[in-house]
């Protein structure tokens, strides 16, 4: 079992850590607006000034992969449905290039606004971060986890957490602020063209 952490916190992780499994996962509450809730896990890979160096640094359900493999998208979820987690994102740090320094890990509601859908209809969000052993290894084991505990009420978009460089090593910060104007909010805050 891994470190449990707060709003805030920051944290190196293990030295050893040359692969990771970035689980997210989340329940929707009962909600009857004749839409399902479709909720999307992203990665903005980013430089020195917080932005994209390119749109291709933008890792989301229709670009899965960057920088041949360093990180990976496992696909999209279209339902949330069952235990654990509900998207899946790897991360080689060796493959990253190093003018990438910092990782914001978000989750979005697919169509929110025309779904009248927000993160206040949604419960028990989390994201962990799991030690791979191997390519191959698809479970890891679990170092720190995040549960999101704050109230969202009119939010759209989540940045859950951020991996960043810091003298050589890379560090977690959780992060837990929501945003309205959805992915689309997000892609301009980080400098992807959309």
């Amino acid at each position: 079992m891994g470190v449990n952490l707060s709003k805030g916190q920051r944290v190196s992780l293990d030295k050893s850590m040359t692969k990771a499994l970035i689980g997210l996962g989340w329940d929707t509450n009962s909600y009857d607006g004749g839409y399902d809730f479709d909720l999307d896990a992203c990665a903005f890979l980013l430089g020195e000034n917080g932005k994209v160096l390119k749109d291709e640094d933008f890792i989301f359900y229709n670009n899965l992969t960057g920088y041949d493999g360093a990180v990976v998208h496992t696909g999209d979820n279209l339902t949330g449905e069952g235990e654990g987690d509900d998207e899946v994102i790897l991360i080689d740090f060796n493959k990253l290039p190093q003018n990438i320094t910092k990782i914001a890990i978000t989750v979005t509601i697919h169509e929110a606004a025309a779904r009248h859908q927000n993160f206040g209809q949604v419960s028990n969000a989390f994201v962990r971060v799991c030690k791979r052993n191997s390519d191959d290894d698809m479970n890891g084991e679990e170092m720190l986890r995040y549960d999101l505990m704050e109230e969202f009420s009119i939010e759209t978009a989540l940045v859950v957490c951020e991996l960043y460089r810091y003298n050589g090593e890379w560090k977690f910060n959780a992060v837990g602020a929501g945003y309205s104007g959805g992915l689309e909010a997000l892609c301009r805050a980080y400098g992807v063209n959309v």
